[in-house]
């Protein structure tokens, strides 16, 4: 039984500097116990002072080896991470960013128990799930969704020479303002289906919100001004080539009425009017060549510029749709007409309030950055 002073001067000393360095907090607790029980204090006195049991307390003063730090360690913490070498880690990040199907398996992706059994053959350590699936979160890897992208099929040759065009028309537009007008145009869809996203609420509720596929679709076509970010916004039908000529004659009158309204004459609108570049995915609806062939002659201050194969970050609209989309969010509409008569508002009379230093992929990112 341990008893005041029972310890020399050398293993005080040695005590007393593990305790500074030992990362494990229960070993420390226990260098702590030896050295209390050395000053004398009683089993009582010091689970009062450590927060311990008194059982714990006894069981150390009369098991552990103040002489070997290594006895007052817990054996448990000897487990198959002792095996594990700097070369095991650095090969399972090189095996984890690669495809199965690299290595001759058949399925699509990694988990845990494959890696395990992979990393056995590979190095012949077996890890279990738990042990794993720990070291890869110390090395920053994280199990989540794949997410779909299109990135492969982009045109980089092609968005190069979009982005030259681009810059010559805001280059004419700084120096000629007056003689230049340029729109981003899209269609997107609303749903009286409840939009579903985060939201605040208390730890361990969540809000319920209606999930039923309900009829109701209000399909909208528009655009939005590059200077003044001014919308304008229609409601169609659905989407086709007929639908979209209608709409862009509704929209080039606008213009022409605006134009007007500052004291210009509607003859001289085509000769001295701004030209109006639109700029648009390629839809087949908006190629159709009668539809662009009948544009021309109609609205001949138009100019039709298609976007490059898979680039909605080079259109400001889509951040206008995304804006409205999570404005609305949660919202449980009771009819189509409340849905149109919000999305006239959002969209038209300047209802909806969008922070343009918002940066979201594939949202209009890349004109937001230039």
């Amino acid at each position: 039984m341990l008893t005041l002073n029972f310890l020399d001067q050398k293993t005080k000393k040695e005590l007393q500097k593990a305790l500074k360095t030992e990362e494990h907090a229960v070993t420390r607790e226990r260098i702590l116990i030896m050295l209390l029980r050395n000053e004398g204090k009683t089993y009582d006195e010091i689970s009062g002072l450590l927060g311990c049991c008194k059982r714990q307390v006894w069981y150390w003063c009369n098991n552990g080896n103040p002489k070997e730090i290594e006895s007052l360690r817990d054996k448990r913490k000897k487990g198959n991470h002792r095996k594990v070498t700097e070369e095991y880690i650095e090969k399972l990040t090189e095996i984890i960013i690669k495809e199965p199907e690299e290595f001759g398996y058949e399925f699509g992706r990694w988990t845990v128990a494959r890696l395990s059994t992979h990393m056995e053959k590979e190095t012949g350590i077996l890890l279990g799930n738990t042990q794993l699936r720990n070291m890869l979160k110390k090395k920053r890897f994280v199990y989540i969704w794949a997410k779909y992208s299109l990135e492969d099929k982009k045109d980089e040759q092609k968005r190069e020479e979009f982005r030259k065009k681009v810059k010559e028309y805001k280059k004419l537009l700084k120096e000629k303002p007056e003689s230049i007008q340029i729109w981003f145009w899209d269609e997107s869809g609303f749903s009286l289906r409840v939009i579903r996203r985060k939201h605040w609420t208390k730890k361990g509720k969540r809000k319920k919100v209606r999930g039923d596929r309900r009829k109701g679709r209000v399909n909208v076509m528009g655009g939005i001004r590059y200077t003044d970010k001014k919308r304008w916004v229609d409601l169609i039908p659905t989407g086709n080539s007929q639908n979209f000529k209608s709409v862009l004659l509704k929209f080039y009158k606008d213009i022409q009425r605006e134009w007007i309204e500052q004291g210009n004459k509607k003859e001289d609108f085509e000769k001295n009017g701004p030209k109006i570049v639109i700029i648009l995915d390629n839809a087949s609806f908006h190629k159709k060549q009668e539809i662009l062939d009948e544009s021309t002659e109609e609205m001949p201050n138009i100019i039709l510029e298609f976007l490059p194969p898979y680039s909605p970050d080079y259109n400001l609209m889509e951040l206008v749709w995304h804006s409205a989309k999570e404005y609305i969010a949660n919202k449980l509409f009771k009819s189509i007409e409340e849905l149109e008569s919000l999305i006239h508002k959002l969209l038209n009379e300047g209802g909806l309030t969008i922070c343009w230093g918002r940066k979201i992929k594939n949202k209009g990112s890349s004109i937001i950055a230039s």
